[in-house]
């Protein structure tokens, strides 16, 4: 019964935090944001989640192996999108040629919407891990001895 109105307000701010993560993500080409500000607040949902309800709770949610794999992933769709252009013989991230001969240029969409995913990925599980780091460690000194 200890914080339930914390608790109970952080699950209802969860999905809502995602999805405006996701929002930010996918109409970051279109307006102000993308990758970096969508990747930042996911991993705020995980650590208000980890406030509420502990480390360790958030951690079985998430666990860190999840996120070392998140890493990589988003750092190969960043870095794979800029080959994919070599390879179709254009520029590093040169996203014309992903769709050649569109009118709309449609390969520009799609060269940002990878990049940026892989960024915001990459964002988001890198924050976590940095978040679990410090909350996790031992503190050096007891509180006692200060």
């Amino acid at each position: 019964m200890e914080r339930a109105i914390l608790r109970v307000t952080t699950k209802i701010l969860f999905g809502p935090i995602i999805l405006y993560a996701l929002y930010v993500q996918f109409h970051g080409d279109y307006g102000p944001g993308g990758g970096f500000q969508a990747g930042i607040i996911f991993a705020v949902a995980f650590i208000l989640h980890a406030f509420c309800f502990g480390l360790d709770q958030t951690r079985k949610a998430l666990p860190q192996r999840a996120l070392i794999v998140a890493m990589v992933i988003g750092l190969l769709f960043y870095a794979g999108t800029g080959v994919a252009t070599m390879l179709l013989g254009g520029n590093l991230l040169a996203y014309d040629v992903i769709v050649p001969g569109s009118t709309h240029y449609a390969g520009q969409h799609y060269g940002i919407l990878l990049v940026e995913w892989g960024v915001g990925v990459t964002v988001a599980s890198t924050m976590l891990t940095i978040f679990y780091h410090f909350t996790g460690r031992e503190p050096d000194i007891d509180q006692e001895d200060w």
